[in-house]
């Protein structure tokens, strides 16, 4: 049994013109991570990386899938207890808050953490701040503004804030994209380290040089997602806007 399964995954958006005719992205593709698994995924833009990875979080309205977790089916679950588990990660940065620390803390104030099974798991600041010490932040006050950081800062934030949550499945939205190769070997570390102690599947779109952390790389292209070789080169087309 897959630790994260998605069957018959599909996704077909409306004309933005108005008639009748979709446009299908892709249709009946498959997708499963074993447990602790990191798996690229590359393609051309708009083959509709981000639309997977959206789908397969339940926060696409045109995408459909048959998904599990562990053996449990999604439909058995509320899509807020699917994406309290299954977390997207977009690849800009949204902090949101007075502070950095409030950016941090925020995913912890919804409904759906707080009627969940971790509620002891609220980060403290002294949390907080060993897990920015942690990942090459310590210059980042608590009580700073997010819209003062770098890029990469945010980046690492996000990043971070995500992890705090402990989700079994991370779905990576080019995260590392627009970082310098510093913050980026960073970023990737951070999420080795969390599939390798922690078991979380991590499934993220790049377009960067391989770093050698994934298991297998997937390609998504013209509708059908393939298995391709880690040394994989981009090839023209790829970029990052899907």
């Amino acid at each position: 049994m897959d630790y994260f399964s998605a069957v018959g995954v599909s996704c077909a958006l409306p004309d933005p013109h108005g008639s009748d005719n979709l446009k299908v992205l892709f249709s009946d593709i498959s997708v499963s991570l074993g447990k602790g698994e990191i798996v690229d995924l590359l393609g051309p833009s708009g083959a509709g990386k981000s639309t997977l990875l959206t789908t397969l979080a339940m926060l696409n309205p045109y995408g459909s899938a048959a998904m599990s977790l562990q053996g449990k089916e999604c439909s058995a679950m509320t899509p807020e207890q699917w994406r309290r588990q299954v977390v997207y990660l977009p690849q800009r940065p949204t902090l949101v808050g007075e502070t950095v620390f409030d950016a941090i803390r925020l995913p912890f104030t919804f409904k759906a953490f707080r009627d969940g099974d971790k509620n002891g798991d609220i980060p403290s600041e002294e949390d907080v701040r060993t897990h920015l010490d942690g990942i090459g932040l310590k210059d980042v006050e608590l009580d700073r503004s997010p819209g003062a950081l770098s890029v990469g800062q945010q980046a690492r934030i996000c990043l971070l804030r995500s992890l705090l949550i402990r989700p079994k499945v991370l779905l990576s939205d080019e995260v590392d994209a627009g970082l310098d190769d510093a913050s980026a070997d960073c970023v990737g570390r951070m999420l080795q380290t969390h599939a390798q102690e922690n078991g979380m599947a991590v499934l993220r779109v790049r377009h960067r040089v391989s770093d050698g952390r994934a298991h297998r790389v997937l390609r998504l292209e013209v509708g059908a997602l393939t298995q391709a070789s880690d040394d994989t080169p981009m090839k023209r087309g790829d970029s990052d806007d899907d």
